[in-house]
C-alpha cells in the first residue's frame, strides 16, 4: 500500500473512533499512534492533517490533538448513485490488487516491481535533471510519440517507428488496445492463469472473458483452437516471454501454432512484452511480432517494469489498418504522454547505463529467483513449485488441496508478508490453491524471513 492509502485507511480508522469520543478529548500522540497501527510518524501526521481538514479533529501547538466540535450535518445517502451506476464492469477487489497495498514494513514477497535498489535511480536523478532543461520538454509531442523516441522503440522490434505509439504504461497500453480492437460484448480469450490487470482491462472495455490452460510451455493450443471456434474470439490475449504468474515462456512449436490460428480466424494477438528485459537463464525469446508478417500480432511494451514503476511509458506496436485505428484514436484520451517522461525515457534508452543495468539486473534477479526456490523447498515442503522460471520476477506455487488462499495470504498479511493469492489470476474458479510469489522486490534476507514467516502461517 502507498504511503497515501496508508494515511487514508488510518484516518478512516481513526474516524470511527472519534465519532464515539466527547469534544475536547485529547487524542494520543503520534508516536504512540504510530505504534499502535504499525505506521511511521510521517504516514500517522497525514492522517491527522486529513481529519484536520474535515474539521474532526484541531491540533494546539505545544498541547496536541483533540477532537473538534462537530456539526449535526445529515449523513450522506449515496443509495441513488448504485440505481444511476448500474452493475460494474471491473472486479474491484482483483482491481485493488493491482495498486500498492501492504505497508513499508511488509516484506513484498507478492510485487509487480523492482526494488529501489535495483533501479537505474542515480541515471535517472541526472537526466531528469537535464530533461528539465530541455525545450522539447515544455512543448507538445504528436499524439503518436516523439519520433526520437519512437525510432528507439522500433528498433528492438523491427518495425517502422510509424508503427509504434507512445503510452503512459504497459497497462493502459492493454485497455487502449483492448478497447480499440474490439467491440464491447465481443470475447477477449486468455491464457489461464493470467496477469489480473489484463483481465480487468477486458472488462474495462465491457469484454468477454473466455480462459484455456496453459502450462510450462505457454497456452494449450489445442484448446485455444476449440474456444475460438467456439465463441467466434478476435482478440487473443498472451504474454509469450515469461508469463505473469508461472513464468512459462510460450515454445517455439506453439508460437508458430498461434500464429497460424490467428491467421486462420482473422483474430489479432495482444502480444504483452512486459517482461522483455527481465531475462534471467538463457536468451530472451524473440517478440512474437517479430515472426508475424501480416499484423494479427499487436505488441504492448513497457519500460515501467525494467525501469522504474514512476516512468509510466510504454508503447503499443501495430501494423496495418489496426496501427492506424489505435493512433487516430489516441487523442481521444489525451493528447500525448507527457513530453518530460518521454525525453527521459529517450535518453536512458540511448544511454550507456541502459545495457550496464540490465546486465547488473539479470544477475541480481538470478540471485533472488535462487534464494526464493531455495528457501520454499527448504521451509515449506507441502508447497509445490511446478517450474523455476527463466525470466520475469514472479514464481508460481501450488499448495495441498486442502489449503484456503484467501486464508493463507490475510494471515501472512498479518506477520507482516505479502503474498499474492492465486485466485486472483484466473477467470473463473482456480483449479488448485496457487500462490504467487516474486522476487523482484525483496532482497535475499528478506526472501528468507518472508519464508520462513509463511512457514508459520501454514503450519499453524
Amino acid at each position: 500500500m502507498s504511503d497515501d492509502n496508508r494515511a487514508a485507511e488510518i484516518a478512516a480508522r481513526l474516524q470511527r473512533r472519534i465519532r464515539t469520543l466527547p469534544v475536547g478529548t485529547r487524542l494520543p500522540g503520534v508516536r504512540e499512534t504510530s505504534a499502535e497501527f504499525h505506521a511511521s510518524a510521517a504516514t500517522v501526521s497525514a492522517a491527522l492533517a486529513e481529519l484536520s481538514a474535515l474539521g474532526l479533529v484541531r491540533a494546539e501547538p505545544g498541547r496536541g490533538t483533540f477532537v473538534a466540535r462537530r456539526e449535526n450535518t445529515p449523513e450522506p445517502d449515496f443509495a441513488w448513485q448504485s440505481q444511476a451506476l448500474g452493475p460494474s464492469r471491473v472486479d474491484v477487489d482483483r482491481a485493488s490488487r493491482l495498486g500498492g497495498y501492504g505497508t513499508a514494513e511488509h516484506i513484498p514477497l507478492s510485487w509487480g516491481y523492482l526494488a529501489p535498489e535495483l533501479l537505474p535511480s542515480e541515471e535517472l536523478h541526472r537526466i531528469g535533471a537535464r530533461a528539465a532543461k530541455s525545450s522539447r520538454a515544455w512543448m507538445m509531442t504528436p499524439p503518436a510519440g516523439s519520433p526520437e523516441l519512437r525510432r528507439v522503440l522500433a528498433s528492438e522490434y523491427r518495425v517502422d517507428p510509424s508503427d509504434v505509439l507512445v503510452v503512459s504504461g504497459g497497462q493502459q497500453g492493454l485497455v487502449f488496445a483492448m478497447r480499440t480492437l474490439a467491440e464491447p460484448g465481443s470475447t477477449v480469450i486468455t491464457e489461464s492463469p493470467s496477469y489480473p490487470g489484463a483481465i480487468v482491462a477486458a472488462q474495462s472495455a465491457g469484454l468477454t472473458l473466455a480462459s484455456v490452460p496453459a502450462d510450462r510451455d505457454g497456452i494449450m493450443v489445442d484448446r485455444l483452437a476449440d474456444e475460438l471456434e467456439r465463441t467466434r474470439a478476435r482478440i487473443v490475449y498472451l504474454q509469450p516471454s515469461y508469463a505473469n504468474p508461472t513464468g512459462a515462456v510460450l515454445s517455439a512449436e506453439r508460437r508458430a501454432q498461434v500464429l497460424e490460428l490467428a491467421a486462420r480466424h482473422g483474430a489479432f494477438i495482444i502480444e504483452d512484452d512486459w517482461a522483455r528485459h527481465l531475462g534471467v537463464d538463457g536468451a530472451v525469446p524473440p517478440p512474437l511480432i517479430t515472426e508475424d508478417p501480416h499484423g494479427h500480432v499487436v505488441t504492448v511494451a513497457t519500460l515501467s517494469k525494467p525501469a522504474s514503476p514512476g516512468l509510466r511509458v510504454g508503447a503499443i506496436i501495430a501494423r496495418g489498418p489496426a496501427g492506424e485505428r489505435l493512433r487516430g484514436s489516441r487523442t481521444a484520451d489525451d493528447l500525448c504522454v507527457a513530453p518530460m517522461v518521454q525525453e527521459i525515457a529517450h535518453s536512458l534508452l540511448t544511454s550507456p547505463v541502459w545495457p550496464r543495468h540490465l546486465r547488473r539486473l539479470r544477475t541480481e534477479l538470478a540471485t533472488r529467483r535462487d534464494a526464493l526456490v531455495s528457501a520454499i523447498t527448504a521451509m515449506l515442503p507441502g508447497v509445490h513449485v511446478p517450474a523455476t522460471p527463466r525470466g520475469g520476477i514472479h514464481l508460481w506455487a501450488r499448495l495441498p488441496l486442502d489449503a484456503d488462499t484467501r486464508e493463507v495470504c490475510a494471515a501472512a498479511y498479518d506477520v507482516g508478508v505479502l503474498i499474492g493469492d492465486g485466485r486472483h489470476f484466473f477467470v473463473n474458479e482456480p483449479p488448485a490453491p496457487f500462490l504467487r510469489f516474486s522476487y523482484g522486490a525483496a532482497a535475499p534476507a528478506q526472501i528468507a524471513e518472508g519464508v520462513r514467516r509463511i512457514a508459520g502461517v501454514l503450519a499453524a
